[in-house]
């Protein structure tokens, strides 16, 4: 899979929405907060657009006529791990949740305020330009490594192909392994904001991140967080 950086100066963003104003407002309101952005109205033409590679992160609404954003999701994680925000009809928690079981980094219910927007994409950029302290750039235990300055990951030897909210999620519970880190933590670390009940956001990415080890290797602690077992990889 290709892996994105948003590393550098030029950080760019591909829009794929077909509501023509919003998209004009978020060009100009993104331009200004140092984002270069480019805008498509059709999931098509936008999954085209995503696979070549050339933006840093991708914005997409689910509701688009002909391919839905779930379509062209579920086809661009086939072959690419660039980040993803999706754009949900506000109240819709199902689409919030299936977005990010279908591997979406993040999402923001419609309608937004653009700043918010902004604060998610900085979000997901920060973790994948986030590295560990130099003692903890390779992390191993029990045959899940992991990479920082690479940011790569693997189960005894096979490639693992995470978002960037699960190799955050993997280094935090990694580093700290046969410990309970709490949801709290969790949250600032992974999804940089505030941990809130009504957010399952963290939840959903440990359900997906357990898809990938084995159910057994992340226990939930009711109460108290999640723990990376040890032992339990077989």
């Amino acid at each position: 899979m290709e892996r994105v950086s948003l590393a550098g100066a030029t950080r760019t963003i591909l829009l794929i929405d077909d509501d023509l104003e919003l998209c004009e407002l978020l060009r100009e309101y993104l331009g200004e907060e140092g984002f270069e952005v480019e805008s498509v109205h059709d999931g098509d033409v936008g999954l085209a657009r995503a696979l070549e590679g050339a933006h840093d992160l991708v914005v997409l609404d689910v509701m688009m006529p002909g391919q839905s954003g779930f379509d062209v999701l579920r086809k661009l994680r086939a072959s690419s791990e660039v980040p993803v925000v999706m754009l949900t009809a506000r109240g819709r928690d199902v689409d919030r949740i299936v977005g990010l079981e279908m591997g979406a980094d993040d999402y923001l219910g419609k309608p937004f305020n653009p700043r918010e927007l902004v604060a998610r994409i900085r979000a997901v950029r920060r973790r994948v330009e986030r590295t560990s302290a130099p003692d903890l750039e390779r992390l191993a235990v029990d045959g899940v490594a992991l990479h920082a300055p690479s940011r790569s990951a693997s189960l005894h030897g096979e490639p693992l192909h995470l978002t960037s909210a699960e190799f955050a999620l993997l280094e935090a519970l990694l580093e700290r392994a046969g410990e309970v880190v709490s949801r709290e933590e969790l949250s600032e670390r992974v999804l940089d904001r505030r941990f809130s009940p009504l957010d399952r956001s963290l939840d959903v990415h440990v359900s997906n991140l357990r898809r990938k080890l084995g159910k057994d290797r992340i226990k939930t602690v009711r109460g108290h967080g999640y723990l990376f077992a040890r032992g339990a990889g077989g």
